[in-house]
């Protein structure tokens, strides 16, 4: 059973799991990452993006279609397709448009533009944050927070690894997970330190500084 950091913020009390942001777990996209599919593959290199991700409300909708119509046509592969039908998976616009078995912000492998996320990569040209630029999903993995209101009316905020379950039963025919197992275990810093500028986006920059702090 996971080890937890509790940080009381007043009208939120946040519980980190230990264990994970003191590891050092690191994206391996590119560099040995098996994907979410039924079937283990690194050579596809579709990461966490088989699926169209889903947007957090019409707010992140209109941002994420605002930044994809920035994106330099160079950058984004599937930008005439985007043009043509839009980057919105129904007319609801809570997920993104999946492209031969890839999301549409994913550019394949040999793309001239650079493979991986169009959207990372237009964050990247303007020196912009990606955490302005990607849905809040994509940024903020493997970080999960699972909400809880308490009677007294305190937020309960957990912090942890996204982990099999937290896929739903799109987890249960998963083959492989990056947080589970040893793989992704390999990188020369603690998450803490590593996704510092996502751990503050999520929590805040004052609790991020304090668990930084009883961390050390």
């Amino acid at each position: 059973m996971s080890d937890y950091e509790e940080i009381d913020a007043g009208e939120t009390i946040w519980r980190f799991e230990k264990d994970f942001f003191t590891s050092n777990w690191t994206c391996i996209w590119g560099k040995g990452c098996k994907g979410i599919d039924v079937a283990e593959d690194t050579t596809k290199n579709f990461g966490c993006c088989s699926l169209g991700c889903e947007l957090d409300g019409v707010e992140e909708a209109m941002n994420l279609s605002a930044y994809a119509a920035m994106i330099p046509q160079h950058l984004f592969q599937f930008s005439a397709q985007a043009k043509a039908d839009g980057i919105f998976a129904n007319e609801k616009n809570s997920a993104t448009r999946v492209i031969d078995g890839g999301c549409i912000f994913l550019n394949r492998n040999g793309f001239s533009g650079g493979a991986g996320c169009a959207l990372h990569l237009g964050a990247l040209h303007y020196e912009e944050s990606i955490t302005e630029w990607k849905p809040s999903v994509c940024w903020q993995l493997p970080i999960k927070v699972d909400w809880e209101m308490r009677e007294d009316n305190v937020e309960i905020a957990t912090v942890h690894r996204w982990d099999r379950k937290a896929w739903g039963e799109v987890g249960d025919d998963m083959a492989w997970c990056c947080t589970e197992g040893s793989e992704a275990y390999c990188g020369t810093s603690r998450v803490i330190d590593s996704l510092g500028e996502e751990i503050a986006g999520i929590v805040g920059e004052p609790v991020f500084v304090e668990l930084r702090k009883r961390l050390m």
